[in-house]
């Protein structure tokens, strides 16, 4: 088949691996446009044109796909298929028309649960057992075209969206290695979505990073584990901003006020309203990302209350 694929993050990278080493041809990358990055904020190339320039292969990257010049051009490269993984642009109907056999989205959810943007995260959110990826058919409602394909994946105990990222991305690029024979065949049978079933996931938003000390300790663990590597779960420490990478909830009972430091040897552990969440990696302004050890070699925690009302 000749193929053409559109995708931009790191997570896309495993699929246009897949592609390339398939047989198939891969006739042009669709990637986001270089965008302004780093402290000099100059511009930066995606993980996908990386690897596509690394192979020769032409490299489109428009602002927008819903000019008739765009449209034109991506149907001359006479495709017949299209994969898109995290693209970050929506394709009008006028594209999904294109390619032969349509086009098909590797999606980091078992659809129709976590439909939306960041579904990783919200997985993790949700405290959810297990997750997957979902090959399915693009349909100009948002992630609700037909399923060709699910593949699942325990969520394993303290794995972040970090660690969930990487392995979905290797699972989601299986997954479509599997489809190729019967999309090219056309023998797959697509199955319908179950609107009743159907979640959303929102865009994270840094609002959701501040850390509320009275919630119970699972809950927290999980907003940790999820916001991490972005926004990064974050509290106030004696008046600045104390971001937390790794924590883990215990099950215990203690009387003190939900964000008060416990009184322990070589632990940060944290009241909350339910239970004490153990800090298990952290990292103040202008600083690394450290073990807690480290960091308690630097700061004593004695009689610390966390939060913003510290």
């Amino acid at each position: 088949m000749k193929i053409l694929f559109a995708g931009t993050p790191e997570f896309a990278v495993p699929t246009l691996q897949m592609l390339i080493s398939s047989g198939h041809e891969v006739v042009a990358v669709y990637t986001q446009p270089d965008r302004p990055s780093g402290r000099g904020r100059k511009d930066k190339p995606s993980p996908v044109k990386l690897l596509a320039q690394t192979q020769g292969i032409e490299i489109c990257q428009p602002e927008s796909l819903k000019s008739p010049q765009e449209q034109e051009k991506l149907s001359s490269f006479a495709a017949d298929l299209m994969v898109v993984v995290a693209y970050g642009l929506i394709l009008p109907k006028a594209v999904l028309e294109i390619p032969r056999l349509g086009c098909v989205n590797v999606h980091g959810s078992l659809l129709p649960r976590w439909r939306g943007a960041a579904p990783i995260q919200r997985a993790v959110l949700a405290g959810d057992a297990e997750t997957g990826v979902t090959i399915m058919y693009i349909e100009p409602k948002l992630d609700a075209g037909p399923m060709l394909l699910k593949a699942s994946t325990p969520i394993l105990p303290l794995e972040t969206s970090a660690q969930l990222y990487e392995r979905l991305a290797v699972l989601g690029a299986k997954a479509l290695a599997d489809c190729l024979p019967g999309l090219e065949a056309g023998t797959l049978q697509a199955q319908i979505q179950d609107e009743s079933e159907v979640t959303y996931a929102a865009k994270l938003d840094k609002s959701e990073a501040a850390i509320a000390w009275s919630l119970p300790a699972g809950e927290l663990e999980r907003q940790v584990r999820a916001f991490n590597p972005w926004p990064v779960a974050q509290t106030v420490y004696r008046g600045e901003i104390l971001r937390i990478w790794c924590a883990q909830a215990l099950d215990e009972t203690v009387a003190e006020p939900p964000g008060t430091v416990l009184s322990r040897a070589k632990t940060l552990d944290v009241a909350t309203g339910h239970g004490v969440l153990r800090l298990l990696e952290v990292q103040l302004p202008g600083s690394r990302r450290m073990p807690v050890a480290d960091f308690l070699n630097a700061h004593d925690m004695s009689a610390v209350l966390l939060g913003a009302d510290a």
